[in-house]
């Protein structure tokens, strides 16, 4: 009988990587069954799910019906590592949940990996005295996890970024050009208000009057909406009417239109290195409920928001969080970009840079290496 594996993506997010993390060790020993927590993409790999990540996500604080989907999942889970007997237990970031499983295969001495870190460096890093107790292998991605860890007494290995195998730039005759750009209309701007419902409503407002502002200074302006795979055309059209702003919503082409745009506003998240790789400016947004933003001061330990900008160590990407997420605002730094060829050059040098720190590609194969070593060290 092959191996077992039973790997959790807490939410959609993590299912690309983990749907590439399985490919790659099925790849290499097909023998490998695999289980988890997941959605499309890892479904498609060939992961039996017990439960879609979907369903677990939330921003901000949880309400009472998701406590009651976390703690159902925990159990389910918990019964599977008790009778299925996993020779390894796959983590993808969601910490909260997570650790939890984690404590519970440990329990079962069951190999625990943790692939794509919780940002403890972050908030809250005294979590790592719990990673080091319940986890055999960190599997991080971005460049200064390595030595955090390893200064706490873990087992780490840094294995590179895996948008780096995921977002390809294109040469720009390879674009698909004549489709969105319009006659009188060849400056593109995209927007990009995030991947849930709840940013929806806090951003696209914001985004949208933003842009009209920007279409009364600068002419010739055409904004691009490169939809997220959990976000569809229907959740959008409401916010557009009433709004004459020369705009189209696109499905499924979101790294071409990155490439293409000359700026983008994008919702904090992974978003700002996908535009570091395709080498193109943006400015960063994001707004939480007035409750969420005051805890999250409270514990936040870092200067930035935009993962872009942590990894430069500067503030490459401008940032509009919280109160300062305002269409004046946006309008405003999009404007200073538009506006200034030398700003944008730099910035695209300086995401170059961030780029060369991600890592070389390959970053499914090594953490696929990884786990077969666990498993085979039993």
């Amino acid at each position: 009988m092959g191996k077992r594996v039973f790997i959790l993506a807490g939410e959609a997010s993590g299912d690309l990587h983990g749907a590439n993390l399985v490919k790659a060790m099925a790849a290499k020993d097909p023998s490998i069954v695999f289980r988890g927590v997941g959605s499309k993409y890892m479904r498609d790999a060939g992961v039996r799910l017990v439960w879609d990540a979907a369903e677990m996500a939330v921003v901000g604080l949880p309400g009472v019906v998701h406590l009651r989907t976390i703690f159902s999942v925990f159990r389910m889970v918990s019964t599977i590592l008790r009778r299925w007997r996993p020779n390894l237990v796959i983590l993808i970031d969601y910490p909260e949940f997570n650790l939890l499983i984690a404590g519970k295969a440990k329990k079962l001495g069951i190999r625990v990996m943790y692939y794509i870190s919780p940002q403890i460096w972050a908030w809250r890093s005294g979590r790592v005295r719990t990673i080091r107790r319940r986890v055999d292998k960190m599997a991080v991605i971005l460049p200064f996890e390595e030595p955090f860890y390893r200064k706490a007494g873990v087992q780490v290995s840094f294995v590179g970024h895996p948008l780096l195998d995921v977002v390809k730039v294109k040469d720009r005759e390879q674009l698909p050009w004549s489709k969105y750009v319009r006659p009188g209309r060849d400056r593109l701007i995209g927007l990009l208000p995030g991947s849930r419902q709840s940013e929806l409503e806090a951003l696209l407002p914001e985004l949208l009057d933003g842009g009209k502002i920007l279409t009364e200074k600068i002419p010739g302006i055409h904004f691009l909406m490169p939809l997220a795979p959990t976000i569809t055309p229907e959740q959008v059209y409401p916010y557009l009417r009433g709004r004459d702003l020369p705009l189209t919503v696109v499905e499924h082409n979101t790294y071409d239109i990155i490439q293409m745009c000359e700026v983008i506003v994008a919702a904090s998240g992974t978003v700002t290195l996908e535009a570091a790789i395709l080498g193109t400016p943006l400015v960063v947004i994001y707004k939480v409920n007035p409750f969420a933003w005051w805890i999250a001061r409270q514990l936040v330990r870092v200067n930035h928001a935009a993962l872009a900008n942590i990894v430069a160590g500067e503030t490459v990407a401008p940032e509009l969080i919280q109160h300062e997420c305002r269409s004046e605002q946006i309008a405003r730094e999009l404007l200073s970009i538009v506006r200034d060829d030398r700003r944008r050059a730099w910035m695209r040098q300086r995401l170059s840079e961030v780029t060369q720190k991600l890592g070389s590609p390959g970053a499914s194969e090594k953490a696929a290496a990884i786990a077969l070593e666990l498993m085979g060290a039993e």
